[in-house]
């Protein structure tokens, strides 16, 4: 894809789309002026995947919002993700023999999107934020509490056995590595300032 100076918030492209093993869906972005997003990356997805989905008016959706367990689904209520895109998306993910539930985070202030507040490891095993909302479908997981003063680092990514990590937080990258894995930290402070995260940065296929 080419750069596209009309949607300054174009680097986050998680929120455009939500890939599964199975199927792709195409979000329809809370905020208006990220809009005009969509339709490149789903130009880009229909040439690498033959199942693709899109979520549609009234519902919104940020891929930000959405945590994928294995098979599993967790959706986040949010100031960008409302009941209607939650269901529908619920309802896709379903019929690809997925299973899914939602989490209110609307509540918590500091949470723009449910991966601000947490993210998968794999290994039934989560990393969340300190004040993290309890939800019941992580009952059967390991959460990796991170600590107030490093809420930041809650968003990271796995990459095979490697996390990524935030720059600049060392309690929850030594943490990490007592458990084995290697960790690579990154500079975010540019991302930050626009309220992005590590997962924010990519669209994993």
């Amino acid at each position: 894809m080419t750069p596209d100076g009309r949607y300054p918030d174009g680097t986050f492209v998680e929120d455009t789309a939500v890939v599964a093993g199975r199927v792709a869906i195409v979000t329809r972005p809370g905020a208006e002026s990220r809009a005009g997003e969509v339709s490149a990356v789903a130009t880009v997805l229909g040439r690498l995947t033959p199942k693709l989905e899109k979520i549609e008016a009234p519902g919104s959706l940020d891929g930000g919002d959405v945590c994928q367990l294995e098979e599993h689904f967790l959706i986040g209520i949010s100031g960008r993700t409302n009941e209607a895109g939650a269901a529908q998306l619920t309802d896709i993910l379903v019929s690809h023999g997925y299973t899914a539930s939602t989490v209110d985070i609307r509540n918590h202030a500091k949470l723009l999107h449910l991966k601000s507040g947490m993210a998968y490891l794999g290994d039934n095993r989560c990393v969340v934020s300190a004040d993290f909302p309890q939800v019941g479908a992580l009952g059967g997981y390991t959460l990796i509490r991170v600590d107030v003063a490093e809420a930041y680092a809650a968003n990271c990514v796995r990459i095979n056995d490697e996390v990524v990590l935030p720059l600049g937080y060392p309690r929850i990258a030594a943490r990490l590595r007592e458990l084995s894995y290697s960790v690579r930290a990154l500079d975010m402070s540019e991302f930050r300032k626009m309220d992005g995260g590590l997962s924010c940065l990519s669209i994993r296929l």
